[in-house]
């Protein structure tokens, strides 16, 4: 009974043995897992920090641009005040004129017939002046025939 009692601390050894070689391999292999795992680690960090501070200065130029978008859009709020004001007044002055254009026609209506009157009398006017003129003409031309009939006589 003792070969069978050294014979199974023998196997119990060097299952032991086995068992410890195995678990040696395995805890070599999870710590060259666990290395790369580090150098892996570390290298997201260093790029981590890099999109951190992306991240910040494109933060920054955001907060600038909408502050700049706001000042921006304060300026041209003024701008837009002062078009609608000028709409206003665009307005009020084409209600005015339409006023004036209105009371004009209205007087002309009135006043047709004055106004023919006045018309007549224009183009009588107009005739009458031309008719002197003619007359002008007619008495020039006489008096320039009558010297050279006078010049021929003497």
């Amino acid at each position: 009974m003792e070969a069978i009692l050294y014979i199974s601390v023998a196997v119990v050894a060097v299952a032991f043995v086995v068992l410890v070689i195995y678990i040696i391999q395995t805890l070599k292999s999870l710590t060259q897992t666990l290395n790369h795992i580090s150098h892996t680690v570390e290298s997201l960090e260093g790029q981590l920090q890099g999109v951190t501070k992306e991240t910040e200065n494109l933060l920054k130029k955001t907060n600038d641009l909408a502050a700049d978008i706001q000042q921006k859009s304060k300026k041209l709020d003024s701008v837009v005040i002062a078009v609608e004001e000028v709409g206003h007044t665009l307005q009020a002055f084409n209600r005015s004129v339409n006023s004036i254009s209105n009371t004009v026609i209205q007087k002309v209506a009135d006043n047709q017939d004055k106004i023919s009157q006045i018309i007549s009398w224009g183009k009588l006017a107009g005739e009458l002046k031309d008719k002197w003129s003619e007359i002008k003409e007619r008495r020039k031309h006489n008096k320039e025939a009558n010297i050279v009939i006078d010049n021929r006589t003497e």
